[in-house]
């Protein structure tokens, strides 16, 4: 080979790199939330599988309307407020409902915005603003006493939940907190898996869950497992780390959208157990 043929391959190459580079840090918003797989359509509601349940609309402090649902339980202990991972919407969670229902805890789940039936369009700061309104929903408007709110957040919803942790931990805090199938932070997700890219100076993100962790004294339990495929299993690992005491570990198996229906009876009494642990303290 030449040399200018050299240069030329060279500099295509470099060319490639930065256009790469250059979408991955535009397209980073579509990358993240994914409100439209499968859909933003709410398939179904509670009822499909034998819920009752109470639609909510939950008023944000910036004007954005979020649509949820109120799913109480028989024996109505306390409340699990879920939030969901990047895609899809509350129609995809029933699964989920089923298990706190069965567990004996209320459960409010909403759709962020831009999700599902919701309004405005997803971000960071937006979440944490859907966080916060979720929790001033139960406390102010449903008069439920925080000590007996559980936080619950998956995927994505995990960094969610610990934010909202955080946030409220000057005011005494809810009764624990449950992250599941969690990352350390977008950016060091991303590192991890894009080794070849400069994530952690390209990403737009933060999502720092391990952060919040570190700046909460509320029970925690972080769940993994070893199968997720999407965010490997030393994240949990790192995330159980950064909690202060007390804490928890709960490792199921199965996939990262599976796990929690593939582990069964040992993820349902592991989450149990936490549950009743911090709502009869």
């Amino acid at each position: 080979m030449s040399l200018s043929n050299l240069v030329t391959l060279l500099l295509a190459a470099v060319l490639g790199y930065g256009v790469i580079v250059a979408a991955m840090y535009v397209l980073q918003p579509r990358l993240l939330f994914l409100p439209d797989t499968p859909s933003r359509v709410v398939e179904r509601d509670p009822s499909a599988i034998g819920l009752a349940y109470e639609p909510v609309t939950i008023e944000t402090t910036d004007g954005v309307s979020l649509a949820g649902w109120y799913v109480p339980a028989d024996a109505g202990r306390g409340v699990v407020v879920f939030f969901h991972g990047n895609a899809g919407n509350i129609s995809h969670r029933l699964e989920s409902l089923q298990i706190f229902n069965a567990l004996g805890v209320d459960t409010l789940i909403f759709d962020y915005r831009g999700y599902g039936e919701s309004e405005g369009a997803p971000s960071e700061a937006g979440l944490k603003r859907d966080a916060v309104a979720a929790w001033r929903y139960l406390t102010n408007e449903r008069g439920i006493a925080p000590d007996r709110i559980v936080l619950f957040g998956r995927s994505l919803g995990a960094a969610v939940a610990a934010g909202l942790a955080a946030d409220i931990e000057q005011d005494g805090g809810a009764a624990g907190l449950i992250v599941e199938s969690g990352f350390v932070s977008v950016p060091d997700l991303g590192a991890r898996l894009y080794p070849w890219l400069p994530v952690r100076q390209l990403s737009r993100f933060r999502f720092p869950t391990a952060e919040y962790l570190g700046t909460v004294s509320l029970p925690v339990l972080v769940i993994h497992s070893r199968d997720d495929e999407i965010i490997p299993f030393a994240q949990g690992e790192a995330l159980f780390q950064a909690a202060g005491e007390p804490k928890r570990f709960l490792e199921i198996r199965g996939g990262h959208n599976d796990g929690f229906w593939v582990s069964g009876e040992a993820y349902r009494q592991g989450l149990g157990a936490f549950i009743d642990m911090t709502l009869d303290r």
